[in-house]
């Protein structure tokens, strides 16, 4: 539609992308000792998210937000009482300019929240593990005149530090793959 309008307009995927429902810029995942998995939150991190953004001036927003805008036409929670998302600034989402209306709270946490993993003990007490460098990964649009991905998570985000390789052998996990099935490591 936006682009029918005459806007640029583009798709925009996001990897690892977080689904904050309480607003707290976390994802909190809780686990009893043996890294069993307890839903005391609705959090999640889907495989990926798609968005769209739009090329945009916002008169309406300090200078320096002109340009790309994210907006969801498939909004995951309500904005200001309506299912709605945009239009973020992207330069406000990666400068963590959470002030701002349009939802970039939201969106920030879609590519940036922190992940904290509560391990419960028997006894009730908890120990915390903040990772933060597991959401937003390879956020990416098509390239312009080729028919190959181009890598914008630049736009959304700083670099993060490198990730720890992890090796498992294929005999170790073949067994159990179906075709519905994904692979999930938790190491406490």
């Amino acid at each position: 539609v936006m682009r029918c309008l005459g806007i640029p307009s583009r798709v925009v995927t996001n990897y690892h992308s977080a689904h904050d429902t309480n607003g707290n810029l976390v994802i909190d995942r809780y686990l009893n000792e043996t890294g069993e998995e307890d839903r005391r939150s609705r959090d999640m991190i889907w495989n990926f998210h798609c968005w769209m953004e739009s090329w945009m001036a916002r008169p309406d927003l300090a200078p320096g937000y002109d340009g790309w805008q994210g907006l969801d036409p498939t909004p995951q929670e309500k904005s200001e009482g309506v299912f709605c998302c945009g239009p973020a600034p992207v330069r406000a989402i990666k400068e963590g300019d959470l002030q701002l209306k349009y939802d970039i709270p939201f969106v920030f946490a879609e590519v940036n929240a922190d992940v904290v993993y509560w391990v419960v003990q028997r006894d009730g007490s908890q120990k915390k593990s903040t990772h933060s460098s597991v959401v937003g990964k390879n956020i990416s649009t098509k390239s312009v005149g080729r028919d190959s991905r181009e890598d914008i998570t630049h736009t959304y985000k700083y670099p993060e530090e490198k990730s720890v390789p992890l090796r498992i052998l294929y005999e170790q996990y073949g067994e159990s793959l179906t075709q519905d099935n994904l692979i999930k490591v938790v190491a406490l």
